[in-house]
């Protein structure tokens, strides 16, 4: 079996600094693997509760280091065009190059859209959706001008509906629909774009709910960070087959998500009272081709009280 490795490929890893993160088990999988790797996170931030140490950009740059990988740190925030600008031109200066950017970093308050305030929905847009296009905006002449580039967006299942997450689903909902489009327009110049859909245990779910949570005691123990890793890195490759994909990872399955069309019906002399009559025809597919807002079970959350932030 052909070993995938990245040597001489920068990759950025944006939201990399957490531990215990998704950001952070991407970019020591892409750095064992060869890549030399730009680590951004705008904080310090102290440990999460069972993972001991100081997590930010530059202890996951130096725990790189201490494997003997190449790795720098950066600071800048994705929620302003010239942190995007920033941040690609960070990979610039430490290594000549960007070739891969995986956009991770993002928020999410999980509160009734009824209780979120405003200010809070905008920022749950501004780092997710809009940190994405930052980043993309920067990193896309470097790509296009070498006719090469590998973009890793992370959406999540939370744009299918889940409760209590309207801010991030509309933001993730955009990333999946951006990366496609982007897809579309990066063909021509060599660049691939595609979206991973993660489940796992990290700091943004420690942040959201309660110790005492069904699922803060299922992910500990079978959904680790590390074992998404792989399917980013397949992503980023240069040997990565797919563009405009979403694949979806978590617990050690893997599968692709995609939109679904039923077959439907037509009448040139539609009317209300025809639809309400064939409304099974237009309701009626394969059910592993939908993906329905109503299959996530809720009771699983145990989201911790809503403190608005901004």
């Amino acid at each position: 079996m052909t070993e995938y490795r990245f040597d001489g490929r920068t990759a950025i890893v944006t939201g990399a600094g957490g531990n215990p993160s998704l950001g952070r088990a991407y970019a020591l999988l892409l750095a064992e693997r060869g890549a030399n790797v730009v680590i951004n996170d705008i904080d310090e931030l102290p440990a999460a509760l069972g993972y001991p140490g100081v997590a930010s950009a530059e202890a996951v740059a130096e725990e790189i280091r201490a494997r003997g990988g190449k790795a720098v740190a950066d600071t800048h925030s994705v929620t302003s065009e010239e942190g995007g600008a920033a941040i690609v031109q960070t990979a610039l200066d430490a290594f000549g190059t960007v070739d891969i950017l995986v956009n991770n970093a993002g928020i999410c308050r999980v509160v009734s859209f009824e209780e979120m305030t405003p200010a809070d929905f905008r920022q749950t847009i501004e780092v997710n959706l809009l940190g994405t296009v930052h980043t993309c905006r920067a990193a896309w002449q470097p790509m296009k001008e070498r006719g090469y580039g590998r973009i890793v967006n992370v959406t999540s299942g939370s744009m299918t509906g889940l409760p209590w997450q309207t801010a991030y689903a509309a933001a993730k909902g955009g990333v999946f629909s951006f990366t496609r489009a982007l897809a579309s327009e990066g063909a021509e110049h060599g660049i691939k774009a595609n979206t991973v859909m993660p489940g796992a245990l990290t700091r943004m779910v420690f942040a959201a709910q309660a110790e005492s949570s069904s699922f803060i005691a299922y992910a500990r123990e079978h959904m680790p960070p590390e074992i998404v890793a792989p399917a980013v890195a397949f992503l980023a490759h240069e040997r990565c087959p797919v563009t405009g994909e979403c694949i979806e990872s978590m617990g050690g399955h893997i599968d692709r998500f995609y939109l679904a069309r039923t077959p439907g019906f037509s009448d040139p002399g539609m009317t209300v009272e025809t639809i309400a009559e064939r409304w099974d025809e237009v309701m009626a597919g394969a059910a592993e081709g939908l993906s329905r807002h109503d299959e996530a079970d809720p009771r699983a959350w145990s989201p911790k009280p809503y403190q608005p932030v901004a």
